[in-house]
């Protein structure tokens, strides 16, 4: 079973890279948590690297922005990866005349790449960053749309694989969302972020970048998300710490307290075996 910690630094002895999630663990997409910056800011005066790991559809540089404003500090970090940066390399391989799914802020994510966002009908490609408006809408709003470009068997390409994270004390959908019911309706999704193998090979190429060779053994994912952080983790044969009061708190805790017996059933529901856990990163 894993162990419960009290405190990240409890286990940074272990490990020499730290592929943090960010959203879920160090904020909430309003706050941050109080603490995560600072206990990855340890780590990295410890001597670990820290490289944040994410499936924001948006280029690193503007996730680093993203994080100014939130708050998270940049002494909590070496370097961002992101689905977004990964995902360019599968806009790159697919036709250049792509249908943007997504709100207008996350247009960024075709530059460079000599992709362009065209009509509907002119479409070769759907590229998703998630929902025009994820405040109200719901994959079943675009069913209609999703369905024609389905019958024309057009590829999906999705930019962010997380299917809800938290904005504040709500959850909020997300593309991934969008993605797995494009394929209930028969379509076709191409995906490079977590839990997928290129934003691993990516985020561990930077990580060997700043420290030279790097020793899986001593590797530890951070996250909450099941199908995306602790899958992710498991596939690459990667140490877990699973932050548990992140999106599926619900399963298993009231309030701030955690029913470990219902913890331990989740997460052998899941057949995940994190090595470590706890509620929130300190």
């Amino acid at each position: 079973m894993p162990q419960r910690i009290q405190s990240l630094k409890d286990i940074t002895v272990h490990y020499d890279v730290i592929l943090c999630d960010v959203w879920g663990v160090l904020h909430n997409g309003v706050a941050p948590f109080p603490g995560a910056g600072k206990a990855l800011a340890q780590a990295r005066a410890d001597g670990a690297t820290v490289v944040l790991i994410t499936n924001s559809p948006r280029p690193n540089d503007s996730v680093a922005v993203q994080l100014d404003g939130i708050g998270v500090p940049r002494d909590a970090w070496d370097r961002i990866v992101t689905s977004g940066d990964v995902t360019r390399g599968l806009i790159r391989q697919g036709p250049p005349n792509v249908y943007f799914l997504g709100p207008d802020r996350d247009l960024g994510l075709l530059d460079g790449t000599e992709a362009f966002a065209v009509k509907e009908k002119d479409a070769s490609a759907i590229v998703c960053t998630g929902f025009f408006d994820d405040e109200t809408e719901t994959p079943e709003d675009y069913r209609d749309l999703l369905t024609h470009f389905a019958d024309r068997n057009i590829p999906m390409i999705c930019a962010n694989p997380d299917l809800i994270v938290e904005r504040g004390e709500r959850l909020i959908p997300c593309a991934g969302a969008m993605a797995a019911f494009y394929e209930q309706l028969g379509g076709e999704s191409r995906i490079a972020g977590k839990p997928h193998h290129p934003i691993y090979t990516e985020a561990l190429r930077q990580a060997t970048e700043l420290r030279g060779t790097v020793d899986r053994t001593r590797v530890v994912a951070v996250g909450d998300g099941m199908p995306t952080d602790v899958r992710g983790a498991i596939n690459e044969g990667l140490d877990l710490l699973y932050i548990s009061a992140g999106i599926h708190a619900r399963d298993y805790m009231t309030g701030e307290t955690t029913d470990e017996r219902a913890l331990d059933d989740f997460l052998a529901s899941h057949q995940a075996e994190p090595r470590w856990w706890m509620p929130r990163l300190v």
